[in-house]
């Protein structure tokens, strides 16, 4: 959550384009953390063949459409480093995603609904940003990046204090019961 306010907070202030790479690569930074985090959570996935499919050809299917649009930026887009800082940022929210949905699958839980979503606001948001940068510049699609982008940071945010909360009640259910046990054996 960090790297995104920092990426957040460079690129308000000036568009210059060595502030604007720096940006990227600090919203990179902020999606390895987070599939990172993501990685934590798998206990033990069981996926079954069908739903294994499933995520094969959606996986497959979004890979396909970003390296297109990798073809298309780079020939638009002058300078490789940007180029690259894309491809970087969209495979990382790709993984994101999908670990995310594999998560959702694999405990059907309402924080693993929040993170899901919070990635579908982060990838939606990614794609109307390069949109409204390199194709058709419209007001409505910065105005609908921005705001899905702090949505996304809000469904983070609750991602983060309900996390939180779990972990207290679970320190709190353990304090419980080693004090219960402690109290039986005085006895």
């Amino acid at each position: 959550m960090v790297f995104s306010f920092i990426g957040d907070f460079s690129s308000v202030f000036s568009s210059s384009s060595t502030l604007i790479k720096f940006s990227s690569f600090i919203y990179f930074l902020s999606y390895l953390t987070l599939i990172y985090y993501t990685f934590s959570k798998f206990k033990r996935v069981r996926i079954d063949s069908v739903i294994a499919l499933y995520l094969l050809i959606v996986v497959s299917i979004n890979s396909y459409f970003i390296y297109e649009l990798y073809a298309i930026l780079k020939v638009q887009i002058t300078d490789p480093m940007e180029v690259y800082l894309f491809a970087a940022k969209s495979v990382s929210l790709i993984a994101l995603t999908f670990l995310s949905f594999v998560v959702y699958l694999n405990s059907d839980t309402r924080q693993s609904i929040i993170f899901f979503l919070m990635a579908l606001c982060l990838v939606f948001s990614d794609v109307l940003y390069y949109i409204s940068n390199y194709y058709i510049y419209n007001w409505s699609f910065v105005m609908l990046d921005r705001v899905l982008h702090v949505v996304g940071l809000f469904f983070l945010f609750n991602y983060i204090i309900g996390e939180n909360r779990i972990k207290k009640k679970q320190i709190v259910v353990e304090r419980i019961a080693s004090e219960s046990s402690l109290t039986l054996t005085r006895q």
